[in-house]
Order: structure tokens, then C-alpha cells, then sequence
């Protein structure tokens, strides 16, 4: 009797909480989406809770009627394509290799990796050896920084070494399969949820990435998505403040577009990972339980 009476108050606690999550996690991606179509003076003055006020698309337009920007998405769409497929290949190649058991040195190569996770040279050593490399101001200085995630590559290694029998491996041997035929024919298509969670990791990473581009690159046509949208903001705002002095008409507007220009941009760069990830779910919660276990 007394499990039939808690069993109903669990669940209503259990959904209480899980709905206040989901609210807490939800609600702010709408508030951006609706106050990126709002009229900016009811935004900032709290007007806008659930539905759009003073519908306006003038931040949509500021930002798709500037030429740089489509020369930033393609640059985006560039570096992610060439950095997820190459980390990918990298993270997955070397963690098989390092599940092995046969593997010469083994040992010391996992310490030296793991040692990386505790201590980082900083941002000027890094600086000195993408520049030494002659990187600078290239494509490539925005993908093999940051080919590696050790952690990845850490999480790929035990899922090999927990999903893939040695047995397995000794059964393909027998049938005359060598090591590279065994990774590509049978290791690669049972590690399917390690290498849509890995696409998903590196595809996010590679997408969002702007530091690396405010540093290493020169050249604004070779700028990402990213840093073209904080170069609007930033122009944005100082033209602003240069309408300050005995233009406050001017400085309004141009403060009202700013606010438009911030949320649509949010919006716009993110739009496209949002269409990506649902197709990767069940793959990324899959893979997401590799860490647990790890």
C-alpha cells in the first residue's frame, strides 16, 4: 500500500523537476530567438516574455546583406568540414592503436599523452610553433592546432579496448585479415555511436571555434563565421559611440540595431548545429555513456 501511494508522488516530483529543467534549459534559446525579431527598446525594457513585440527583421538583414558574412559561413563550413573529418580520423586511428595491447611502448605513450591534460605549454609557445611551421595566416592554422583532443582520444581508446575482443581480433587473424583490414572492416562499423559522438564533439568545437582565428589569421577573408559576426557587433557599437556627441538620434538607432544585430547573430550562427543534432542523438547519448563508464 505504501508503494501505491509513493509511486504517484515520485513521479509527480520526478516530472516537476525534469520540467523545470527542460524550462530553465529551453526558455532561453526561445527568449533569444523571439527578442531577435522584437522591437529592441520593448526587449531591453522586459516587454518580451513569451511572444515577439514590435516584429522586426532588421538585425536578419543588417547581417545578410553584408557580403563578409557569406565569405565567413563558407570559411566556417570549410574549416569544420576539414577539421571534424581529420580529428575524427586522428582520434579514432589513434585510440585504436593505443587499445592494443601489443602496441610497442604503450605504456609510456599513454603517459606522455595524459601528462598533456595537467600541464599546457600556454598561448605564445603555441603561437611560436604555428608560426615556426609557416601556418600563419592559413587554413590549416585553424584545423591542426587543435586536430587532437586528448580526452577524445582518451574516451576512444577504452571504448576499442571494452567493445573489441581480443578474440575478435585473434578470429580475423586466423581468417588471414590483416590489422589495417580488421580496423576498417570490422572495428570501424562496430564503433558507429564512437564515431557519431566524435563527429558531433569535434563538428560543435570546429564550429564555434574564433579564438584561434583571432590569433593565427590576418586575413579577413579568411575569417570564420564567428569573428565576422563579432567584427559587426564590435563595428557596430563603435559607430555608436561615435554618433554619441551631438548626434543622440543617430546613437539611438545605432544602439538599437546592436541589440538586434546580438541576438540575430546568436540565431544565425547557431541555426545550423540545431538542424545537425538530431540526427546525432542517439548516437551522442550512446557515446556520452563511454565517458560515464570511463
Amino acid at each position: 500500500m505504501t508503494k501505491r501511494l509513493g509511486d504517484p508522488l515520485f513521479n509527480a516530483v520526478t516530472l516537476l523537476i525534469i520540467g523545470g529543467a527542460l524550462a530553465a534549459i529551453i526558455y532561453p534559446l526561445y527568449f533569444i530567438l523571439i527578442a531577435s525579431v522584437s522591437d529592441p527598446d520593448q526587449v531591453n525594457t522586459g516587454q518580451v516574455w513569451f511572444w515577439p513585440s514590435g516584429v522586426t527583421f532588421d538585425g536578419y538583414r543588417r547581417i545578410l546583406s553584408d557580403p563578409t558574412v557569406w565569405q565567413g559561413l563558407a570559411n566556417s563550413v570549410t574549416y569544420t568540414a576539414l577539421g571534424t573529418v581529420l580529428s575524427v580520423a586522428l582520434v579514432l586511428a589513434g585510440g585504436y592503436a593505443l587499445s592494443r595491447h601489443d602496441l610497442p611502448g604503450r605504456n609510456v605513450i599513454l603517459l606522455l599523452i595524459v601528462v598533456t591534460l595537467f600541464f599546457d605549454g600556454g598561448l605564445v609557445p603555441r603561437y611560436l610553433v604555428v608560426r615556426d611551421l609557416g601556418l600563419l595566416d592559413t587554413v590549416w592554422a585553424m584545423i591542426l592546432p587543435n586536430a587532437v583532443t586528448v580526452w577524445n582520444l582518451v574516451i576512444a581508446r577504452v571504448y576499442f579496448e571494452s567493445n573489441i575482443p581480443a578474440s575478435l581480433r585473434e578470429a580475423a587473424s586466423l581468417d588471414g585479415a590483416s590489422d589495417l583490414r580488421f580496423f576498417f572492416r570490422i572495428a570501424l562499423p562496430l564503433a558507429k555511436p564512437l564515431l557519431a559522438v566524435m563527429a558531433l564533439i569535434h563538428l560543435v568545437w570546429n564550429w564555434n571555434a574564433f579564438f584561434d582565428a583571432l590569433i593565427f589569421l590576418t586575413d579577413d577573408s579568411k575569417y570564420p563565421l564567428q569573428l565576422v559576426l563579432r567584427n559587426i557587433l564590435v563595428q557596430n557599437e563603435v559607430t555608436a559611440s561615435g554618433n554619441l556627441v551631438g548626434d543622440l538620434a543617430g546613437y539611438a538607432e545605432q544602439q538599437r540595431m546592436a541589440g538586434l544585430i546580438k541576438y540575430a547573430m546568436i540565431v544565425f550562427a547557431a541555426a545550423p548545429l540545431l538542424l545537425v543534432f538530431p540526427f546525432l542523438q542517439k548516437y551522442f547519448v550512446k557515446g556520452m555513456l563511454i565517458g560515464a563508464v570511463k
